[in-house]
């Protein structure tokens, strides 16, 4: 009988993670589509087809629920340039990842747009945990870079990271304000060539 409760239990458990991951991988697309003040409750729980009142099973709050969105975007933001470097060559990881950060595809897909990009004016305005998970994915991203920079390791190394991630994403969220598509253009091809040639 314990081992059927606990079978029971179990099941019931791992359910409930499932469709927990299911709000927040809903959640963390709407944040990077709508921003965190166009995330609703309601339009989270009807697109991952619950009941608005399995809201509060799962989250605490809207807060809680808009930081663990915000550490699923970022994660999945860095597993996606993760991948861009180690599938480059050694000597172009770097210019491979500006050139996929950067690119028109990039820009053009809100779905998995860098929340950096998508969510960066609001953060800071947004509760502690939202901008822990946003300060946690900035330094991953400048480690990563400057793990692909010739000098790394070296004092310098960090500096130029730091100047290269802000220049993307900076580059990435105007070419993503302007109303002019050959501006837009400009912003992106002119911030990955200076970027990609820093070492030469």
């Amino acid at each position: 009988m314990m081992t059927v409760m606990r079978k029971r239990q179990s099941t019931r458990s791992a359910a409930k993670d499932v469709t927990h991951e299911r709000i927040v991988s809903v959640a963390a697309r709407a944040i990077r589509h709508s921003g965190y003040g166009g995330t609703g409750v309601a339009d989270i729980m009807k697109e991952a087809g619950l009941t608005h009142g399995a809201f509060y099973a799962h989250f605490a709050s809207r807060d809680a629920m808009l930081a663990e969105a915000a550490t699923k975007a970022c994660a999945e933001s860095s597993a996606a340039a993760a991948d861009v470097v180690a599938g480059a060559p050694g000597d172009a990881a770097l210019a491979t990842l500006v050139a996929a950060y950067l690119s028109k595809e990039h820009l053009d897909r809100a779905d998995i747009l860098c929340p950096l990009v998508a969510l960066g004016s609001e953060t800071s305005r947004q509760v502690p945990e939202v901008r822990r998970a946003v300060t946690r994915h900035i330094k991953e991203m400048i480690d990563l870079v400057a793990r692909q920079l010739p000098d790394w390791g070296k004092p310098g190394a960090h500096e130029r990271a730091l100047v290269t991630l802000s220049t993307m994403v900076g580059a990435l969220l105007l070419a993503r304000a302007v109303d002019e598509p050959s501006l837009s253009d400009d912003l992106r091809e002119t911030a990955i060539k200076q970027l990609t040639s820093i070492g030469d």
